[in-house]
Parts: structure tokens; sequence; C-alpha cells
């Protein structure tokens, strides 16, 4: 398995991580028989990087993923996150920062996860109302305990990171990033170079619409969330679908699937980006994976830049409950 740096933490990962967010919540059923094996199955082909936060499943992901850990100590790297607050059996949330926020969530997560360090600790989301040298401050007071060992942000403003990294390293940052969610290259992946931080990419598939899974919105499961998401209402579906057509037409020239095009496409914007694509089966695994046998020529990378613009996509990104914390 390819290799990438974490930033500048010391730590290094797969190049493609694995998203467990689907395996307690959000994308319909769940099943943790068939979780677990798709957790054994990642470290079986090199996966080392397990993403999870204490949010998915009001805890359940991270103790899912604790279970896996027990049996590999020493062989997988676990990031997770705190600062979303949500009440069980709602989507709701809000953003906390406080230090003792922080920290008392750092503690429930080493207890859930079975583990006495977590490899990479993200805030979740930012607010405005807690200073971020508070925030900041408590991240590397948990990281000289040895409780953390590198802090990262998700979905945060270049000038945010800038203002971090100059309280505390940030050794990696975590948002949206894909062939219809380009906003990262306005500004934040240079905030990530500059400040040495790695940038892992998730809904790498567009929550599954670029790997050509998603026909409507009638197709997916009672409790997926997608059935809310703006850009799978049925409007911005019908325009959206284009999207996902060029994707194929791509894939067919590079005879590959859809979902290893656009992983693909992902690998080759920096040696410092990891996409961490999620998923709950096997068989979307170990597609996922043969991505990093698809090479995409000079050529064709500009080919594909200029027919994914930014801004392609229609619709939101979340509803506006979903967008609290994003861009801060």
């Amino acid at each position: 398995m390819q290799q990438r740096r974490i930033g500048n933490s010391g730590l290094s990962s797969s190049a493609l991580g694995l998203g467990c967010m689907g395996m307690s919540e959000f994308y319909g059923a769940t099943d943790e028989a068939q979780s677990m094996a798709t957790l054994e199955a990642a470290l079986a082909a090199g996966v080392t990087l397990f993403d999870t936060a204490d949010a998915y499943g009001f805890g359940h992901n991270e103790q899912l993923l604790g279970r896996f850990l027990s049996r590999h100590r020493g062989q997988a790297m676990v990031a997770t996150k705190c600062g979303l607050a949500r009440e069980a059996g709602g989507y709701a949330r809000r953003v906390d920062n406080s230090p003792a926020y922080i920290r008392a969530a750092c503690v429930a997560s080493l207890v859930r996860l079975g583990v006495e360090t977590i490899d990479l600790f993200y805030l979740h989301r930012l607010n405005l109302e807690t200073p971020l040298e508070e925030s900041m401050g408590m991240l590397a007071q948990l990281r000289q305990e040895g409780k953390i060992r590198a802090v990262g942000l998700c979905e945060v403003s270049a000038a945010t990171l800038r203002r971090a990294a100059a309280i505390c390293p940030v050794a990696a940052v975590q948002s949206e990033y894909s062939l219809w969610t380009r906003e990262p290259e306005q500004g934040v992946l240079t905030a990530c170079r500059e400040a040495g931080a790695s940038f892992f990419a998730y809904s790498p598939l567009g929550r599954g619409f670029l790997a050509g899974a998603i026909a409507d919105a009638a197709s997916l499961q009672a409790g997926d969330f997608r059935q809310f998401n703006p850009r799978f209402s049925s409007d911005n579906l019908v325009r959206n679908q284009a999207i996902a057509g060029l994707v194929r037409q791509f894939a067919h020239r590079q005879g590959c699937s859809p979902a290893q095009l656009a992983l693909a496409w992902l690998l080759a914007q920096g040696d410092d980006i990891i996409p961490i694509p999620g998923t709950k089966r096997v068989a979307y695994l170990h597609d996922n994976l043969g991505a990093l046998q698809v090479h995409l020529d000079g050529a064709t990378l500009a080919s594909m830049a200029a027919a994914f613009p930014l801004g392609m996509a229609a619709g939101e990104r979340y509803t506006q409950e979903g967008m609290k914390g994003v861009g801060a």
C-alpha cells in the first residue's frame, strides 16, 4: 500500500483511509457484522487510517472501531473528532469548542476507542464564540499530555487555519473535496501547504453519487440523510446526473470504475492529499482501493479539470443545520 505523510506530525498512513461514519448512521440500515468484516478487509489490504468521530452514532462508531482496534494493537491508526454536540435521536447540532468540552470529549473518546493515545484528533467544526487561542491551547495541552499525537481541524477557512497554526502545529485539515466539491482549491489547500498540514478529503465520491450508485432519492433507504440533502433533491439530482455521466465517460476511457476515477483524480492532486472514502461493504472497499492502480496523465487531468469546474454541482452541500461551523 502506498504511504503518505501526515503533515508535520511525523506520522504516515496509507494513501487511502477508511471513513467509518456510515457503519453507525446516516446511510440507512447498519449491520455490525458486515461493518467489522469491512474493517478487517481494509486492514488486510493495507489501509492503516480509520476515521471516526464522537458524533457518529452518538459514540457507537467509536465503540465499534474500538472493538476492532482491540484485536489489532499497533497495526491501525485512528482519527477522531470532537466539537459537534448532538442530542440522541436527532440531526440538530451545536458547535462547542470550549477547552472543558474538548478535554472531556477526548477522555470519553479514549475510553470508547479503548486506546491510550488518539493518533489524530480533530475539532469537528469551529465556532466564533470560543477564542481560537483557548481551543488550540487545549489541543496543544492534550498533545503534551500524550492523549493525542497530532492536531487536526475540519472545514476551516484558510484564514482560520493560518491563525490556528501560529498557536499550535496543525498536522491535518479535513474537508469535503471531490470532483463536484472543489472549494478547497480556493485557498485552503495553499494554506495547508504553508502550514505543513496534510489534507484529508472526506466524501471523495460525493456521498456515493459520483460512483454512479444513486439514480434518484426514492431509491435511498429510510434513515438515509441524503433524502434531505439539497444536492439529492429531485430537481437538483436531475441536473447533477450530468456530472455522474461525465464521470462514467472518463472512467470508461481509463478502463476503471467511476469510483476509482474520482479517487485517482484526488490522489493526483498532491502527495499531501489523503482521501477517506467511507463504506460499510467489502465489495465497495475493494473497488475503491483499485484507484491506487489508476494512473491519470497530464492531459487527462487537464481535461477533467475543465469538465468538472468549481460550482458545477446543483444544490448546497448540506442543509442549513448541517452547514453550522463550515468555513469558520
